[in-house]
């Protein structure tokens, strides 16, 4: 499908917000078409109650607002903010499918380390990370449902595995668009790598699998600051 534009939610957290920046810059300076970025800050959520008592970010579970965020209309990207865009990101746009209601990476794996930013914890479960980077079809019947009340209440396991979804409504993306560093062994054609143990930014993570590539993002969006 071509597009005139492509849409961007981000997800936003003050703790990490040089991430949302270096991902933002990885996406623009490689993109062909118009990208709208919309960062998901709690803080600009007038019309959403964030009831949840668990979670490692502050958008958890408002990244399912995506298809509310855009008038269930169209086509929007929901990424998380620790990623980075080696790539055109219209590659990616011309990959939406009118016939599901979303599209993802299905990851089948189980993680390296039972602990990872901040001290999170790192369980396994099913449908893992396949959240964390998201086609959604805005408009199809099926994401009508996705309102804040309804995702105020129900939990991380509906949410996070799209139990509100028919499995033949859940595209497949190739794992290239979601490939996890160090989690996956480093690969030179990854179009978005996410750092979901820890962004490089972080001490822990400074010098890990792939980390180069997060920092040489980082320096061309802070280049010229006298840092």
């Amino acid at each position: 499908m071509k597009l005139n534009k492509i849409t961007i939610v981000v997800g936003f957290d003050q703790k990490e917000a040089i991430a949302y920046h270096t991902f933002c810059q990885s996406i623009i300076e490689k993109t062909s078409i118009p990208v709208q970025f919309i960062p998901l800050s709690s803080k600009s959520l007038y019309f959403y109650n964030e009831n949840h008592k668990d979670g490692s970010n502050e958008f958890i579970y408002s990244r399912f607002l995506t298809p509310y965020i855009c008038d269930f209309n169209g086509f929007a990207v929901y990424a998380d903010g620790d990623m980075v865009c080696n790539t055109d990101i219209s590659e990616l746009a011309i990959q939406f499918d009118s016939t599901k209601a979303v599209q993802v990476v299905k990851h089948d794996y189980q993680t390296k380390t039972a602990i990872k930013y901040f001290g999170n914890k790192n369980n396994n479960y099913p449908r893992k990370n396949w959240s964390s980077l998201v086609i959604f079809n805005c408009q199809h019947p099926s994401n009508k449902i996705l309102t804040p009340e309804f995702i105020q209440n129900h939990d991380g396991a509906f949410l996070h595995r799209f139990q509100w979804l028919k499995d033949d409504e859940i595209g497949e993306l190739n794992i290239t668009w979601n490939y996890l560093a160090i989690e996956y062994s480093p690969r030179n054609d990854a179009k978005l790598i996410h750092y979901t143990l820890g962004t490089p930014c972080l001490d822990d993570f400074k010098e890990t699998d792939m980390s180069d590539i997060w920092w040489e993002a980082y320096n061309r969006a802070t280049e010229g600051l006298g840092r």
